[in-house]
């Protein structure tokens, strides 16, 4: 069974039967699922009045563990976005009473992000609908699938140096 990316390798066999074209069907199978995985997490996500970033960012927070907080630098880290980018959310999740800003009691220079009550609370409900919505997204694979491509999804990932979130 052929999919698009298959067409649009045949296209470039045909035009240019002299350029191996086999990195596109890698990089562009990765892309365009990442896309249709994106709107399908938007529109999960936007059931909860949620944006998919202010989710990553809430569940960073809850997956620290007690007492729920991190410093921008490392939220920012952990998100893989700017520094700018990371102050623009932690205001938006902020102004939404999710997180708060606390002085860090080690660097009175430093602020740490912290989770609040009703963060905590939403991070909590969604979370477990939201692997279930990810188990639907991923159902087409069978158990040696999944671990057969995580290996391969790992392995690629540490070659290119995505190998911490600190």
């Amino acid at each position: 069974m052929s999919d698009a990316v298959d067409q649009i390798l045949g296209q470039w066999a045909r035009e240019r039967p002299d350029v191996d074209a086999w990195p596109m069907g890698i990089v562009g199978r990765i892309t365009r699922l990442s896309r249709l995985l994106d709107r399908e997490l938007k529109d999960f996500f936007a059931g909860y009045g949620l944006e998919h970033w202010e989710f990553d960012v809430l569940a960073t927070l809850r997956r620290s563990g007690p007492p729920y907080e991190l410093t921008a630098g490392a939220l920012n880290r952990a998100a893989m976005v700017t520094s700018g980018a990371i102050t623009n959310r932690i205001d938006r999740l902020a102004a939404k009473g999710l997180v708060e800003r606390v002085p860090d009691e080690e660097d009175r220079r430093s602020v740490r992000v912290r989770l609040t009550e009703r963060g905590r609370t939403t991070v909590d409900e969604i979370v477990g609908p939201h692997v279930a919505n990810e188990v639907r997204l991923l159902a087409s694979l069978g158990p040696d699938e999944r671990e057969g491509l995580a290996v391969l999804l790992r392995g690629l990932l540490k070659s290119l140096g995505d190998t911490s979130i600190r």
